[in-house]
């Protein structure tokens, strides 16, 4: 089987010192290519050298964009950098950008403004858009909908939300990613009903590294962190649920993941 990681932030401090040997067990484990999650201009200037140097442009991807934690730092240069990014072979897709009214870490006026100015910047470069939301949903979609008929692909990452804000991405034709949030008995079970009525075709697996380590995964490492190479137990945990074999996800969302990000097919 093949697997891809739609969502790794590599760049993160506690992964920094085994970044090369967190690549290697991904491979390892079946994980043959990996996206790396920009969350700031800076970091997406990092996951972009990143993939440069331990990649020879067939593994490893990334996205680049201002999340909405950041949002109170974009301006007129941000968009102009940004651009830039996107004009590098391994940048495949505009994010991590969207709405938090979670924590709000930035102003909600603030956020919409830097969202709706990346989703311009992609919908007029094409490029797909990697999204973050947390409970924003309905915002979110209010905004996204002005620009969805000039955008390639969107997906939702990392998606934890209920059946209601689920449809209302589904109606906009959007792709949903899956973490190990699914496997956490406390506050995913909910995802394990609503994750058979994702379409193939719109489904993609991803780990967040380091955040979200499955809850079921045994041994548990001693660190606590996540990585790349505990995908399959987000696989599997999805594929019970679906009533879908492994094999059979695997083989659907990485598919999907390929189309979606433009990624090369693997021999090996």
């Amino acid at each position: 089987m093949q697997l891809i990681d739609i969502g790794v932030n590599l760049t993160h401090p506690s992964l920094a010192p085994e970044q090369e040997a967190l690549i290697e067990r991904a491979r390892q484990a079946g994980v043959v290519q990996m996206v790396l999650t920009g969350t700031s201009l800076g970091d997406s200037e990092a996951a972009l050298r990143l993939c440069r140097q331990y990649d020879d442009g067939q593994r490893l991807f990334c996205t680049a964009g201002v999340h909405p934690h950041e949002a109170s730092h974009w301006d007129r240069a941000s968009a102009a950098s940004l651009r830039g990014l996107l004009a590098e072979p391994e940048v495949r897709a505009v994010g991590e950008c969207g709405l938090d009214f979670n924590r709000d870490f930035s102003p909600r006026p603030q956020q919409e403004k830097a969202f709706e100015e990346q989703l311009a910047i992609a919908a007029e470069l094409k490029r797909p858009v990697f999204i973050h939301e947390r409970d924003a949903g309905e915002r979110l979609l209010a905004i996204l909908k002005d620009f969805r008929d000039h955008l390639p692909a969107a997906v939702v990452h990392c998606f934890t939300g209920e059946r209601r804000t689920l449809y209302g991405y589904l109606d906009q034709d959007l792709h949903i990613g899956i973490t190990g949030w699914i496997c956490d008995e406390r506050r995913g079970t909910h995802l394990q009903e609503l994750v058979r009525e994702i379409p193939r075709g719109r489904l993609m697996l991803e780990s967040d590294a380091p955040y979200l380590l499955p809850r079921t995964l045994r041994p548990k490492p001693k660190h606590g962190r996540n990585e790349p190479a505990f995908l399959p137990e987000v696989l599997e945990c999805v594929a019970r649920h679906r009533g879908e074999s492994a094999e059979d996800v695997a083989a659907h969302t990485t598919a999907c993941a390929r189309e979606f990000f433009g990624l090369p097919v693997l021999t090996t």
